[in-house]
């Protein structure tokens, strides 16, 4: 049976009940500082964490704006070597560090921007895209907005949704089915996170994953 709209948008609640039962509270995002967490957003990309963290290690004495913004990027692109694309995203983290300094390097000002704004001015920053951005906004400033990447994508297709195609229209989706609550926010990423680690990989463990319901995993041959 194909799901309609309303059964589609109650996976939204329901899927997050369900994952903080099986998986408890997760605490994420793992870091030290609200700069650690900026750092490793731009770090992310297109690679894994495990690698983010061979990269962090490196940065960690020097683990201050101040310090990475005067840093020689040569210096820079060697630290971040395991986050691989290492002379991109040291470009990146400059074009960020320098819009950073714009706001004396304080999450204290960033805390006291609408969102909206906020968001406007990290996504003029070459190569800050909007799960980057977001994931900034959420876990470094504190600020409630939903981080879309590919493991929501993933699970709510083979959950059943109709996914939008368009980044913001996802996101959306969730933030008109949730409370409007940073917290709530931050542990929903989190838990489809670790349940796409665990169960929903690209190759699923569809036979051991809890959601003995999924339309995926009642359409393949386990």
């Amino acid at each position: 049976m194909v799901p309609n709209q309303s059964t589609e948008l109650s996976l939204i609640p329901s899927t997050y009940d369900r994952l903080l039962y099986h998986y408890g509270h997760l605490n994420w995002w793992p870091a030290d500082s609200p700069f650690e967490v900026m750092v490793g957003a731009i770090l992310t990309q297109n690679t894994s964490w495990q690698n983010v963290e061979k990269a962090i290690h490196n940065l960690r004495p020097y683990l201050k704006p101040e310090i990475i913004i005067a840093m020689e990027d040569s210096q820079l692109a060697e630290l971040i070597r395991p986050s691989g694309f290492f002379t991109v995203k040291t470009r990146r983290l400059k074009n960020f560090l320098a819009w950073f300094l714009t706001h004396k390097f304080s999450i204290d000002v960033l805390q006291k921007m609408d969102i909206a704004d906020l968001r406007h001015q990290l996504l003029s920053i070459n190569g800050i895209g909007k799960e980057t951005a977001d994931s900034i906004i959420l876990y470094a400033v504190n600020k409630p907005i939903f981080v879309i990447d590919a493991y929501s994508r993933r699970i709510f297709d083979r959950l059943g949704m109709d996914v939008p195609k368009d980044y913001d229209a996802f996101r959306e989706l969730f933030e008109n089915q949730l409370e409007v609550n940073h917290n709530i926010y931050n542990e929903y990423h989190a838990l489809i996170v670790e349940h796409a680690k665990q169960f929903c990989r690209k190759k699923p463990l569809c036979s051991s994953c809890f959601f003995n319901d999924c339309q995926y995993r009642n359409t393949v041959n386990l």
